[in-house]
């Protein structure tokens, strides 16, 4: 499940993969292309 996050994350995006892995992205322009630039990988915890 993907989804958009607010506060002090806001503009990034959040993506869960498994129980309780969350990767913390935004979605970036780089070299003329749509990208993705990763933020954060870990359980909710380490990442919120």
């Amino acid at each position: 499940m993907t989804h958009k996050l607010k506060g002090d994350l806001q503009g990034s995006w959040a993506c869960r993969v498994g129980y309780d892995l969350r990767i913390i992205f935004k979605f970036v322009e780089y070299e003329q292309a749509q990208a993705i630039l990763l933020e954060s990988i870990g359980t909710h915890d380490e990442v919120y």
